[in-house]
């Protein structure tokens, strides 16, 4: 074979034997196939590479920032408008938004209106992001997660 790669099928002490004349390592690849497949490599420089190449995945990799706003079941218009123009901006930045209605008390009578102020709330940002999760009750919040959209490049 002229590329360079040797392929043969050996019993395991010639394969060790091998491996032991090039002064390399015989590392087991897929021990579940019949014959179990190894190979002849450094296995320090195959570590250092994984790693590497593991490091280089982890800087890729886009991290999820949530931004939490809080609402009560009777929000004014003006902190409504006050908190939907920090919602803009977290989304315009790329953070997820999760806004939620917490209900003190007795006030959990009004979830029809904390349901009422998160889907306006939704609308509002419909051009920013999109509803990942609709309004939810869990326990005294009510909980509604906004993504931001993809900018086009």
């Amino acid at each position: 074979m002229g590329d360079g790669i040797e392929s043969e099928v050996l019993d395991i002490s010639a394969a060790i034997k091998l491996a032991e004349e090039k002064g390399l390592d015989l590392v087991e690849i897929s021990p579940n196939a019949d014959p179990p497949v190894c190979k002849i490599i450094d296995y320090k420089k195959f570590l250092y590479e994984h790693k590497r190449k593991q490091k280089e995945i982890k800087a890729k990799a886009s991290k999820v920032i949530i931004k939490e706003i809080r609402f009560g079941p009777q929000t004014d218009d003006h902190d409504f408008n006050f908190k939907l123009n920090h919602a803009k901006k977290f989304l315009a930045d790329g953070a997820k938004v999760k806004a939620y209605v917490f209900f003190k008390g007795r006030s959990i009578v009004f979830k029809e209106q904390g349901e009422v102020l998160l889907l306006k709330f939704a609308t509002e940002l419909e051009e920013y992001g999109k509803v990942e999760s609709l309004p939810q009750l869990e326990g005294k919040k009510m909980i509604m997660l906004v993504s931001p959209k993809k900018n086009k490049k």
